[in-house]
């Protein structure tokens, strides 16, 4: 994988722009008197599917060539990374398979079917799911497409970086959540471009902490269950 640019980022944007509008960024005053300093949240779940990630499926997919879009394209997901595929290729009628694990979230199911994907359900966690997928991917030769390791995927998601630090040039610390690590990775290649000083600071549940574990030891980790109710967010 090459590391996206700023300039692949404004190429993205192009190309979102065609279907989202920027998203508010919103002083919470509430949070701002509990914390005691300037709070702005990023309402990327104004997004059509509710999150982020449509902006890198809205990237990716409108690159694809001939051939892989007649084919199509396969990949795993537990939501939020499904839907923004889904949604993309249903946009460009182009085929999306997306392998869930066995008792996966049924209302995100149901949504990435109602975008026009075939959703298949396999085994009892995303890894599982994930294994197959890359085994369908291969053997079919479909595109598979996944979930973080994606240039063109995280250019399109640091499109709502580049708003970011448009709106608040100064701004001192952005606090992303890590599932997959493509809204960090693209909150740190716009910040690092723009010459930004800002902190970025990844967060993710006490009980599915593999990235976190992995970043303090240098050493890639991975945990064996996420044992946390805040799946997807």
């Amino acid at each position: 994988m090459h590391e996206p640019t700023l300039h692949d980022v404004y190429d993205a944007r192009t190309r979102v722009y065609r279907t989202l509008r920027p998203t508010p960024l919103l002083r919470h005053p509430l949070l701002a008197s509990e914390l005691g300093c300037d709070v702005f949240v990023k309402h990327e779940n104004h997004n059509p599917t509710g999150a982020f990630k449509i902006r890198g499926g809205l990237n990716l997919v409108s690159t694809l060539g001939a051939e892989t879009r007649a084919r199509g394209i396969v990949t795993a997901s537990t939501g939020n990374h499904g839907q923004s595929l889904a949604m993309a290729c249903g946009l460009e009628r182009v085929p999306c398979t997306i392998y869930v694990p066995q008792g996966n979230n049924p209302e995100k199911n149901a949504a990435m079917r109602a975008y026009g994907a075939t959703v298949l359900e396999f085994g009892k966690d995303f890894d599982e799911a994930r294994e197959r997928c890359e085994y369908e991917a291969h053997d079919r030769g479909y595109r598979y497409v996944h979930a973080a390791n994606e240039p063109l995927l995280v250019a399109g998601v640091a499109t709502y970086a580049l708003e970011i630090f448009e709106e608040l040039p100064r701004v001192d610390v952005v606090v992303v959540p890590i599932g997959g690590g493509s809204g960090a990775a693209g909150l740190v290649t716009v910040r690092t471009a723009l010459g930004s000083s800002a902190r970025i600071v990844g967060v993710q549940a006490d009980r599915a902490d593999a990235f976190a574990r992995s970043w303090r030891t240098g050493v890639r980790t991975v945990g064996e269950r996420a044992d946390t109710f805040a799946e997807g967010l």
